[in-house]
């Protein structure tokens, strides 16, 4: 079925404003402006960002609805796909983000806004070992497939390992790109297959 709403999921420290979450924007309103598209900011603690992520697709029809997601994003994603069914488009996904984001712990900024500090509490590292949890639990009931996922994971990724970044997308298509890097630079080579898995009405 065509996806008629669109949620994409920024990562941490990032917004709407990130690259790719404004070339899909853009690419939304061009081609298919009949769709709802969502890219909200999320609150830093983990628990809350998909709490208002759940409440702000409440009403959104499962069967038609995809998300994108980026980094801790795409983790994000894998998470949402899982609990309704939707499709998700992973972009270098975080694997293990409370592993790796416990070294942030504390005021952190936002890249598009260093004007805007946050705090980065030793809590939200336990939320995100609960989301790890859930996933893990829920991925062995409903197993990801090439129509259900998508994910572009770049060798070249600077923050996360590729590897690892494979084992957590398994089941689903995955394009593996030799090189790049965590921000996927090169995206614009990589939209329309994102776009064409998404199936997107005019």
């Amino acid at each position: 079925m065509p996806t008629t709403h669109l949620l994409y999921l920024h990562g941490f420290r990032s917004s709407p404003l990130s690259m790719k979450a404004q070339k899909v924007a853009a690419r939304v309103r061009a081609a298919h402006p009949g769709v709802s598209f969502w890219c909200p900011q999320l609150p830093p603690s983990p628990r809350e960002a998909m709490a208002l992520v759940m409440q702000g697709t409440a009403h959104w029809p499962r069967t038609s609805m995809a998300v994108v997601g980026s980094s801790l994003g795409g983790f994000y994603a894998r998470w949402l796909g899982l609990q309704t069914g939707c499709k998700a488009v992973l972009l270098n996904p975080a694997v293990f983000p409370a592993r790796d984001l416990l070294k942030y712990v504390g005021e952190q900024t936002s890249w598009h806004d260093p004007d805007e500090p946050f705090v980065f509490q030793p809590g939200y590292v336990d939320e995100l070992r609960v989301l790890e949890a859930d996933i893990q639990a829920l991925a062995v009931r409903h197993p990801a497939t090439p129509a259900t996922q998508l994910a572009v994971v770049a060798q070249g990724d600077e923050v996360l390992d590729w590897r690892e970044m494979m084992a957590f997308c398994a089941g689903g298509a995955i394009r593996l790109l030799p090189g790049s890097d965590h921000a996927i630079s090169g995206f614009d080579e990589h939209i329309d297959a994102v776009f064409e898995f998404l199936d997107l009405p005019d």
